[in-house]
């Protein structure tokens, strides 16, 4: 049984007020998505996690033929209303089970949502699926964090952090290193009441996923220390990894 985040079936209507990022941020993710996109084969894209369609749909919007994968029914709601969004194909269910008709030119999942996947087993089923869907020579693209960058940034108590509508919101991160976990708390004060949302991660470093990926039948294409296409390097506090299915 798929399980759907607290956040997606609770809070789905505010999910674009409170945690959509910058439009600089999310042009940079669509521009360099598109970019890999013309050095993959002809086809279509899926997404992992579609969520709202801040990612999809302005990947559509530039002709792209984009598809996607989401647990939660009520966060594709929000996605629908929007302009474009009833012409995409969505599938429902766990992301590294549910079948999706068709080959595609890439896969990608943004902002982390990989790593909800709860354990190693499901990652890497999800790379294995994603070899599957994939055209000869297509990519599979995923983002995010560093584990020495969370551990450095954990267990400090509640940081301020910017809502997408300006609505108070407090952060704590939790990391449990034995299990490879590590839990985002967040307060964010909503019209004189404060909302707890609660998202929990299985991180992975880049090497665990760069076996991951082999296992699946894929090689690294190359990495980036950011969405704007920065090198990465030791500076970086996260990472893109495109893998490649060879042809």
């Amino acid at each position: 049984m798929t399980t759907v985040p607290r956040y997606a079936g609770d809070f789905a209507d505010r999910y674009d007020d409170w945690f959509t990022p910058s439009a600089g941020s999310t042009k940079e993710t669509v521009d360099l998505l598109a970019r890999l996109a013309r050095s993959a084969p002809p086809g279509p894209l899926l997404e992992l996690g579609i969520g709202t369609g801040r990612v999809a749909l302005p990947l559509a919007g530039r002709g792209h033929q984009v598809h996607g994968i989401d647990a939660a029914p009520t966060m594709v709601d929000q996605l629908r209303a929007k302009p474009g969004g009833e012409e995409l194909t969505i599938s429902f269910g766990d992301f590294s089970e549910v079948d999706h008709d068709g080959e595609f030119a890439m896969v990608y999942v943004a902002n982390g949502t990989f790593f909800e996947l709860p354990t190693q087993q499901e990652q890497l089923r999800c790379f294995a699926r994603a070899a599957q869907r994939l055209r000869p020579g297509g990519l599979f693209v995923l983002d995010g964090h560093l584990p020495e960058v969370l551990a450095a940034h954990s267990g400090g108590g509640a940081q301020s952090v910017a809502s997408a509508n300006g609505d108070p919101m407090l952060r704590t991160r939790r990391l449990q290193p034995a299990s490879q976990r590590y839990t985002s708390d967040y307060l964010v004060l909503d019209e004189g009441i404060f909302r707890h949302v609660q998202v929990v991660f299985r991180y992975a470093a880049p090497g665990e996923l760069d076996l991951m990926a082999v296992a699946a039948g894929l090689r690294l294409r190359e990495r980036f220390g950011a969405w704007s296409g920065a090198p990465f390097d030791d500076s970086s506090r996260l990472h893109i990894s495109v893998y490649e299915l060879p042809a």
